[in-house]
């Protein structure tokens, strides 16, 4: 079967038309903002090829629209990427370029030789700084970025770096005279060289979208199983694996870790009264308190429905008393305004010994020492046994 240059411009405007019909109906539009932008690129790619290929003769208007939707359709590309991939440079220039290249190839129509080097330059320049972009070292700090993200930049990459120089080529062959380069859908072997470049970009281009959306995906599930959807803060499985970490630092290093527990008081009353909306609001605003109120380093979680424990590595015996007195202080504040009723707490804390196998039994401790201030009146502190004397010790000294 033989494939013309027309042949593979026309399964060039089928391939992507079939991409920006497909790419919503696989990654959806309303859960992640780098799939909209693809999904934009991929349509706005797709009318642009319509227009440069479906006319019989290209009409100035026309072509120019073409040009600047191709061009655009790169720009929102890049805009995706931006969306897994933070702190890209090139903002101003894939905001400005379709606009610069429309404008240039608009006014220089009568002249074939200038449209055409300048409209392959444009677009060759704008395909390399996107590959440059995506190539751009990720900071490790930077956290929505898919853990497999070298995979489709790599992809992109390559595919984009490829057309691009070959659109540069072309505008280069274009500079030198009008005839040195003909249309781009007329008999050439670097025509043909460049249709089969475009449909392989346009499919890897596809793919590396949907690899990034896929690697996104997966690290929000990952995030999202060890997040409390309530409040934002840790649950108690992601509570638990990460305590193991700090618990080996603090004894490699014998270093003090405290652990506090923290029950809400009266929170079924307050929803008989007020209404479960109110007692969620509750929760929400004492794990907001706590938030705040931790030291930079402490490990916050909501461990149970009304149940939050703080782990402070390398904190003396005065640490969680300390955190106890200033959220109570906040809730103070807070909690009238928000909620219109006071809101109080049980506490209990303990100390890592040296017999702890786990977190359990420091946990277990702890909340005997949370049911020991429950039993006493509720809406205080208490420490497990024998470290108010290790307290009061530490102060006297």
């Amino acid at each position: 079967m033989r494939f013309d240059v027309p042949t593979l411009f026309s399964l060039l405007l089928i391939l992507s038309l079939a991409l920006a019909v497909l790419l919503p109906l696989q990654l959806g539009w309303r859960d992640s903002p780098g799939a909209r932008f693809a999904q934009l690129a991929a349509a706005t790619q797709a009318a642009g090829w319509a227009l440069l290929l479906l006319p019989p003769e290209g009409h100035a208007l026309v072509a120019t629209l073409a040009l600047g939707l191709l061009s655009l359709s790169l720009s929102l590309l890049w805009m995706a990427t931006r969306q897994w991939l933070p702190d890209r440079w090139g903002r101003w220039l894939h905001a400005g370029l379709p606009m610069v290249l429309m404008l240039g190839y608009g006014l220089g129509w009568r002249d074939q030789g200038f449209r055409l080097a300048w409209s392959n330059g444009c677009l060759g320049l704008q395909m390399l700084a996107l590959a440059a972009s995506v190539m751009q070292p990720v900071k490790p700090v930077i956290k929505r970025a898919p853990s497999d993200h070298l995979r489709w930049r790599l992809l992109l990459a390559v595919s984009l770096g490829g057309a691009g120089l070959l659109n540069l080529a072309r505008a280069w062959l274009a500079g030198m005279g009008a005839d040195a380069l003909p249309r781009f859908d007329a008999p050439h072997p670097l025509n043909t060289v460049f249709a089969v470049t475009a449909n392989v970009c346009v499919l890897t281009v596809g793919m590396a979208v949907l690899v990034a959306w896929r690697g996104q995906t997966e690290a929000e599930l990952r995030r999202l199983s060890q997040v409390d959807s309530a409040t934002g803060l840790a649950n108690r499985r992601a509570f638990q694996q990460r305590s193991v970490d700090m618990i080996s630092m603090a004894r490699r290093y014998n270093e003090p870790l405290m652990l506090l527990v923290m029950d809400l008081d009266g929170l079924k009353t307050l929803n008989q009264t007020l209404g479960e909306d109110k007692g969620d609001q509750a929760i929400q605003l004492f794990a907001r308190c706590l938030d705040e109120q931790k030291r930079l380093g402490d490990l916050v979680a909501r461990i149970d429905g009304q149940r939050f424990a703080v782990l402070m590595a390398r904190s003396d015996l005065v640490g969680p008393p300390a955190l106890d007195r200033r959220l109570r202080h906040a809730l103070q504040e807070a909690a009238g305004p928000t909620l219109g009723a006071p809101l109080s707490f049980s506490a209990g804390w303990g100390k890592l010994r040296p017999g702890d196998r786990n977190l359990d039994d420091l946990l277990q401790r702890t909340e005997t020492a949370l049911y020991a201030a429950k039993h006493q009146g509720r809406a205080r502190l208490c420490a497990e046994p024998g470290l108010e004397a290790e307290l009061s010790i530490a102060a006297s000294a």
